[in-house]
């Protein structure tokens, strides 16, 4: 996955400026702009389960967790259920 670095971004896809600014979560557009993809293969890739981010489905709306992006956005590392399958476990 290929995300951009903060310096890359916009101001607006910038972490502080969804921390200062968004709710609790964000649209599957912004999401996708803040990450470098259009929306469409945003779309694509909450189909397929491979979104970087949670999200959220709420009736026939999809939302994307600030915090799941910001955190995606900072470290670089996706969150969706498969990203950590071959991970050992931590003890």
């Amino acid at each position: 996955m290929h995300t951009k670095t903060e310096g890359d971004l916009s101001p607006r896809y910038s972490p502080a400026h969804i921390r200062a600014s968004w709710d609790g979560t964000g649209s599957v557009e912004d999401a996708s702009r803040a990450l470098g993809f259009s929306r469409a293969k945003g779309y694509d890739l909450i189909r397929s389960g491979q979104f970087p981010c949670r999200v959220l489905r709420i009736g026939r709306k999809t939302r994307v967790v600030t915090a799941s992006l910001l955190r995606v956005l900072e470290s670089g590392d996706p969150e969706y259920n498969d990203a950590h399958a071959g991970c050992r476990p931590t003890s």
